[in-house]
């Protein structure tokens, strides 16, 4: 299933394209590339009728479709008895862009492709535009686009254009792309390797229990500890915790019965 817009001035190029294609998938794009055959004659054979009956409705199915697909204030001046050939030659005269604005809009968007992170489908990208300006009888050479793929790179990638400036064979378009490639590859390992390190160097740590001296003897819970200058009926008692099982100093005053 094609699904094609209505034939507006500035999509006439897409409009054109996909009509083709359409037809073509239909089977019924005859019309469309090749002219009308001759009326039939009492001398014509059964192949002459055949391809006569495929030709008329191969037309009259494009006809129908491609006036279907343009607007009715679009449709004034267009001829309707025409074949399909003529209508999309009349339609290609009023609406097709001029070469000159296609190149410079071309030019315009190669120029500006910009590094933004698949340096490979960008070099792609990059030589289907010299294609098309090819086609537009602008003849950009390799090196112009490698040259241009090359300083629109990103610092990270200076070991690649080390190498490119310091060698005199040039390379082709695929030696370009299967190095950046490849680099992208060992910088985001790089980055992933770093990622990792600074999330571990992050992680809370866990602290030491405190180590006390003197512990008493195992079993016990209490050791009086006498103390110096903290007065007669004053002691330090180790006590053990139930928890940590460590033992902690605690200040108990005694008191004299009496």
């Amino acid at each position: 299933m094609v699904t094609i817009e209505v034939l507006t001035w500035s999509n006439f190029k897409k409009w054109k394209e996909d009509v083709e294609f359409a037809m073509e998938i239909a089977n019924v794009n005859l019309s469309l590339v090749t002219d009308k055959p001759e009326d039939l004659t009492v001398t014509s054979t059964d192949d002459d009728k055949l391809v006569h009956a495929a030709w008329m409705k191969s037309n009259r199915i494009c006809l129908l479709s491609m006036r279907r697909l343009i607007l009715d204030h679009l449709k004034s001046g267009l001829s309707t008895d025409c074949t399909t050939k003529e209508l999309m030659t009349t339609i290609s005269e009023r609406y097709c862009v001029s070469s000159n604005a296609d190149t410079g809009s071309l030019l315009q968007v190669l120029l500006n492709i910009k590094y933004d992170g698949n340096g490979g489908v960008r070099v792609i990208r990059m030589v289907d535009y010299q294609t098309k300006l090819k086609a537009l009888k602008v003849d950009l050479p390799d090196s112009c686009i490698m040259h241009q793929a090359l300083n629109t790179l990103p610092p990270e990638f200076s070991i690649i254009k080390a190498n490119y400036n310091s060698q005199d064979e040039s390379w082709y378009v695929n030696d370009l792309i299967s190095r950046v490639v490849a680099e992208e590859e060992k910088l985001n390992k790089e980055k992933g390797q770093v990622a990792s390190c600074v999330t571990g160097s992050n992680s809370p740590k866990g602290k030491k229990p405190k180590i006390y001296n003197n512990k008493v003897a195992h079993g016990t819970t209490k050791e009086p500890c006498p103390s110096n200058n903290m007065g007669p009926n004053k002691f330090y008692f180790k006590k053990k915790c139930d928890h940590c099982f460590f033992f902690a100093r605690r200040k108990v005053t005694l008191r004299k019965i009496v």
